[in-house]
């Protein structure tokens, strides 16, 4: 099968597990944001097991990628500033509209034509980021 292939099913059966669970949904991420709910807090608390349990494989079974080439996860850093402040600002913006950029396509694949503002809005803060990224204290 061809590799675009694949990556276009696994976006596919990601978008529905993300729908079926209600993690688009605008209603559970306010619902999250407010402290009313447990539901989103427990999605993502699935999902960083999930993550865990995946890296710790790549690492201790030297998994390799695609192409047949060994898999390198480098350490971050610890405590970094730049972590609050990026992770301050990606909530923000998810808190303010809604979304996380994974569903923007899933809602956008389900007919809610709106987010189409949310999508050029991400876009364009990438572009602003990589413009002015040099600028930035890394």
């Amino acid at each position: 099968m061809n590799n675009i292939l694949k990556y276009i099913l696994v976006g596919f059966v990601f978008g529905i597990v993300l729908t079926k669970s209600e993690a688009v949904s605008w209603y559970r991420i306010y619902e999250m944001f407010q402290f009313q709910s447990f539901h989103m807090y427990g999605i993502i608390m699935v999902a960083i097991g999930t993550g865990l349990i995946g890296i710790q494989m790549i690492k201790r079974k030297e998994i390799k990628d695609i192409k047949g080439l060994p898999i390198e996860i480098l350490d971050k850093e610890r405590g970094s500033l730049r972590y609050w402040i990026g992770g301050i600002l990606f909530g923000l913006g998810w808190a303010l509209v809604g979304s996380c950029p994974g569903p923007i396509f899933i809602l956008l694949g389900a007919g809610y034509f709106p987010i189409i503002l949310v999508l050029l809005g991400a876009l364009i803060g990438t572009f602003l980021y990589g413009w002015v990224k040099d600028k930035l204290p890394h």
